[in-house]
């Protein structure tokens, strides 16, 4: 098919989603067992990291970190919501700038006022969505509100609605008295996310297995006959890039450019985040400016963040990628 198109279906017996464009995977959710990003808990402090300014929680669904905890002690109660996936061993990493994301709007608790993101250009189209916006403004208080590129194309009563769920599940959720350790709210599943974040494609129930298979090998084909390897290891994610049969001077750079404008995409895919070390094909130090470009240009249009380090003395760049969803080959073995 032609064009996006979204899948929805399971795997191994799990929830999953996954996203195409032009019949080539783009992007891959797969549900795992481990506490979802966005789930919000009501969570006690119990042990202070010295040094680092930290503190640890429990949760219902075991223990949880959260950096720059200033003014907590422990036995104090705070709202935390989980910031990605842990390490196996390590504990649920957590913030409590809690937000509540939907379709169409982002409610901000504790940061007021209503923003229109930057990706609406068309003046019309904002002066429509910030009418509807300020209906909520004596009901959001002290929250704000965040409108998502997305509302740019709904139709503006579907937009109303969004916002009027969000922050009324927002407000449910802020005013509750309870005490005790407690989850308020389950993170989304794959597809959830997929309504939430794929807002432009059409959407079927199909079998991903296909998809799932291509998305576990660990080589994948480059044009001009290179390829890219991309390997877990406990320690971090092993990528080397090869520029196979071809011969000619600028072979390594081919191939390296290649590697850097697919990488972002086959991460996606595998679920893969922490430290990455890319062996690039062999190719001149003057080439390296124009890998690197290729690098930012590619991570700046995907939607985890990946913070691009540097080259090594051996060669080598380093990447460090939020673990924003489950590894693949861990969920489906």
């Amino acid at each position: 098919m032609k064009g996006p198109e979204i899948l929805l279906g399971d795997l191994a017996g799990r929830e999953a989603a996954a996203r195409l464009e032009d019949g080539i995977l783009q992007d891959l959710l797969v549900d795992s067992t481990a506490p979802r990003p966005g789930a919000i808990y009501r969570a006690k402090a119990t042990r202070p990291v010295k040094g680092q300014g930290g503190m640890f929680f429990d949760t219902p669904d075991g223990s949880a970190y959260l950096r720059g905890a200033k003014g907590l002690a422990p036995g104090d109660l705070r709202l935390v919501q989980v910031s990605g996936y842990a390490d196996a061993g390590k504990a649920i990493p957590v913030t409590d700038r809690v937000l509540f994301k939907s379709r169409y709007s982002i409610a901000t608790p504790g940061a007021p006022g209503i923003n229109i993101s930057r990706s609406v250009k068309d003046e019309e189209t904002r002066v429509n969505l910030r009418a509807v916006a300020d209906l909520f403004a004596d009901i959001l208080g002290e929250m704000g509100l965040i409108i998502r590129s997305a509302a740019a194309t709904c139709d503006l009563q579907e937009f109303e609605d969004d916002i009027a769920e969000t922050v009324s599940l927002a407000a449910a959720v802020l005013s509750d008295t309870a005490s005790g350790v407690e989850k308020l709210l389950e993170g989304p599943g794959p597809h959830q996310l997929a309504w939430r974040d794929w807002p432009d494609a059409p959407t079927r129930s199909a079998d991903i297995t296909d998809h799932s298979v291509y998305a576990q090998k660990t080589l994948f084909p480059l044009p001009n006959g290179a390829s890219m390897s991309i390997e877990p290891t406990r320690a971090l994610i092993a990528v080397d890039v090869n520029s196979g049969t071809d011969m000619s001077p600028a072979a390594g750079l081919k191939a390296n450019l290649s590697a850097a404008r697919d990488l972002p995409r086959l991460l996606r895919v595998k679920g893969l985040g922490g430290q990455i070390v890319v062996d690039f094909a062999p190719c001149p130090k003057k080439d390296r400016k124009a890998i690197e470009t290729a690098l930012r240009t590619s991570f700046r249009a995907d939607d985890v963040e990946t913070a691009l380090v540097n080259w090594t003395q051996m060669g080598h760049f380093e990447l460090n990628r939020k673990r924003a969803r489950p590894a693949l080959h861990e969920v489906v073995a």
